[in-house]
């Protein structure tokens, strides 16, 4: 247990000095939580006032980034980057943006011009399949993306639009021949701008490997996602099918 918090806070402090503030915040808190699980099972006196100490010294620091975060945002400069690898591994939606998925989202519009073929659109579910476990009071989720008749896009889409009202989100799509940016807009004021759009990974080596179900497992190509924080956000998804 003690080994598996110094690797969850030593990655904490890589964040914390990438001024990956939000990924930092949310390992410091699991690492400090190991380290109160660990004095629960320890008996050994010194050992306990130990582990004790440092999990209070990871909880100040912890309590500076929440405050440091949350100025940030008042003030609305805060801004975060991620640099990912070609061919690096964990960064599945989940580690990439999922801590911005919570009880305060209610609607996501989504902008990306590669929503076309098969793969694109199961990038598209495995979104709303979090953001449908992370997000308690999600009601509606918009998507622009580029058209492709050819490719049975529109009936993929369609497809998710039924599934999502099953459980009351309402879906929408629309297109553009124009479009370019990328980037995902959460209703509590996350943008989250991915270079690549959803469509980062590389292609599985097979059917029945490693990272061809799980995201996390999979390899990735390089880009770059900027994360950043507007006051005031009102998302509009604006014309729907």
């Amino acid at each position: 247990m003690e080994s598996a918090a110094v690797s969850v806070l030593k990655r904490a402090v890589e964040m914390d000095k990438k001024e990956q503030y939000t990924m930092a915040l949310v390992l410091y808190q699991e690492g400090v939580q190991i380290l109160l699980d660990a004095v629960k099972e320890t008996k050994e006196a010194f050992k306990v006032e130990y582990l004790t100490t440092k999990a209070r010294e990871y909880l100040d620091r912890a309590e500076k980034v929440k405050k440091l975060i949350s100025t940030r945002k008042l003030a609305g400069i805060y801004t975060e980057m991620i640099k990912i690898e070609d061919g690096s591994m964990g960064y599945g939606y989940a580690s990439v943006f999922g801590r911005f998925l919570d009880g305060t989202v209610t609607s996501i519009d989504i902008e990306d011009p590669y929503i076309r073929v098969f793969h694109q659109c199961q990038n598209l579910v495995r979104l709303c399949e979090l953001a449908v476990q992370k997000c308690c009071a999600l009601s509606k989720i918009s998507l622009l993306t580029t058209y492709n008749k050819e490719a049975g896009q529109v009936s993929r889409l369609a497809e998710l639009k039924e599934s999502l009202a099953s459980r009351n989100i309402s879906f929408h799509f629309s297109f553009s021949e124009t479009l370019h940016d990328r980037q995902i807009t959460l209703s509590n004021g996350w943008v989250i701008k991915i270079g690549r759009g959803l469509d980062y990974f590389k292609t599985p080596e097979g059917k029945f490997v490693l990272g061809s179900c799980d995201l996390e497992l999979r390899p990735c190509q390089e880009t770059t996602v900027h994360i950043l924080h507007q006051n005031n956000l009102i998302v509009d998804g604006g014309p729907s099918k």
